[in-house]
């Protein structure tokens, strides 16, 4: 009787390893919760054919941006450059209008390092359409 009772408890042990080894493959193969996504201001939403493409370059300390639009709306970049040491400022450079079919060029630069260096980009306001023409009135 003993001998059934450690015969049990053997297969007990291995149908209880199989079991946790299925269950463990089972877990690790689900894919991942999905993350809760960012919430962002729900204002405008920008058009999908907008925003100039920008390649930033840094050499040493300086920080180029070369900015394109290929779009029918003037997009206004800034170029946003964080310096490595604490002590040397960052930088944020004036808004650029760049036309539809133009480029532009912003560089910046820090006193040591640059840390990161990324361009912002933002519809700028459109021209006011041109008023009428007064009417003329007769006898004036």
């Amino acid at each position: 009787m003993r001998a059934l009772h450690r015969g049990f408890a053997a297969h007990a042990s291995v149908a209880a390893l199989l079991l946790g080894t299925a269950v463990a493959a089972e877990v690790h193969a689900a894919p991942a919760p999905a993350e809760e996504p960012a919430v962002a201001a729900p204002a405008a939403e920008l058009p999908e054919d907008f925003g100039a493409s920008c390649h930033t370059v840094v050499e040493g300390a300086r920080v180029t941006a070369h900015c394109r639009n290929p779009y029918p709306r003037t997009d206004r970049i800034r170029l946003h450059v964080e310096c490595d040491p604490w002590w040397d400022l960052d930088t944020d450079s004036a808004p650029v209008d760049v036309a539809p079919a133009d480029h532009a060029t912003l560089t910046a630069r820090c006193w040591k390092a640059v840390r990161s260096a990324w361009v912002t980009h933002e519809p700028a306001a459109e021209p006011a359409p041109p008023s009428p023409p007064a009417a003329s009135r007769p006898g004036t």
